[in-house]
């Protein structure tokens, strides 16, 4: 019998171009196929970190925690990241590889990761609306208040008592989750160390959070990572009133040049860590890893 055998290249691997009947073909292939390939497949479990299952707003979400590496070998303490919508199905995957990639390169600190799981955004992130189409559009919004209770009375005593944290945790959102971000800062600063509001819904209620926020004599808040992409309207208004009042520690990003609001996330979360987590590593910029900041006029002024 003749027996025509072609090279397999890696452009065409398609059997069918060795003119072999089939019965040889199998018979062929058991003697050329190595040993350990015809091995009994060994495999294990893919275990990346926890998910508790709580309770809020008539729903349970889960809180995924993921630990940096190394933390079972000694006894160090690491700040909390506290990524918003990020359950399995939201941004979990792309949050937490973005945090990793950043430890590789040292260009934030090692950090437990949670991801918080959103299951009604707009009623879990949003204050109330007195917009009628904001009111028809999304019928369940305004219970932020009630949200960030559990964050403070459930979530962040959970986390604490389970791991092994340094007393610091960092909050950080994106569009609705980023006026949450905002909003949060502006109430109660105290609960984190740190914010990140990424193109945040300004426009929100007639843009009232930075319309209220620029009547007001702001006091000392924790840093915040702010920044704008291409949304233009009523959340370009807002976003820049806000910022242009604020004068606590802040980095705002003005990314209306390059960035749209569909990926703000995978722009500025590396950018947002950097700027909280910091490592003081001297290749960054080396790198192209910088941050790219602008002042508001109110903290030039008050400098």
């Amino acid at each position: 019998m003749d027996v025509e055998v072609t090279p397999m290249s890696f452009e065409d691997r398609n059997i069918s171009h060795m003119k072999i009947p089939a019965f040889a073909s199998v018979i062929l292939l058991l003697f050329v196929t190595p040993l350990h390939a015809r091995d009994a497949l060994r495999s294990e479990p893919l275990t990346i970190g926890t998910s508790h299952i709580l309770s809020t707003h008539d729903a349970e979400r889960r809180v995924n925690v993921v630990l940096p590496t190394g933390y079972g070998q000694d006894d160090q303490t690491y700040p909390m990241v506290l990524m918003l919508d990020a359950g399995l199905q939201q941004d979990f995957f792309l949050s937490l590889g973005i945090e990793r990639w950043n430890q590789l390169w040292q260009r934030s600190v090692p950090a437990i990761f949670v991801g918080i799981e959103t299951v009604d955004r707009q009623r879990e992130l949003l204050p109330p609306t007195s917009s009628e189409p904001e009111q028809k559009r999304f019928p369940t919004a305004g219970e932020s208040d009630g949200f960030r209770h559990w964050l403070s009375s459930e979530v962040l005593p959970l986390l604490r008592e389970h791991y092994r944290d340094d007393g610091r945790a960092f909050l950080l959102g994106e569009s609705a989750a980023g006026h949450f971000v905002v909003e949060t800062w502006i109430k109660t600063p105290e609960l984190f160390d740190g914010y990140a509001a990424l193109s945040p819904s300004m426009q929100w209620n007639g843009q009232a959070l930075s319309r209220n926020f620029a009547r007001e004599a702001e006091t000392d808040r924790p840093p915040l990572f702010i920044s704008l992409a291409d949304e233009g309207g009523d959340t370009e208004e807002g976003l820049l009133r806000f910022v242009s009042s604020v004068r606590s520690p802040m980095c705002y990003s003005d990314r209306r040049d390059d960035l749209v609001h569909a990926n703000t996330l995978h722009g500025l979360l590396p950018e947002a860590l950097q700027y909280l987590l910091p490592t003081g590593a001297d290749w960054l910029a080396e790198y192209g890893l910088v941050l790219r900041c602008q002042a508001s006029a109110a903290a030039e002024a008050s400098e």
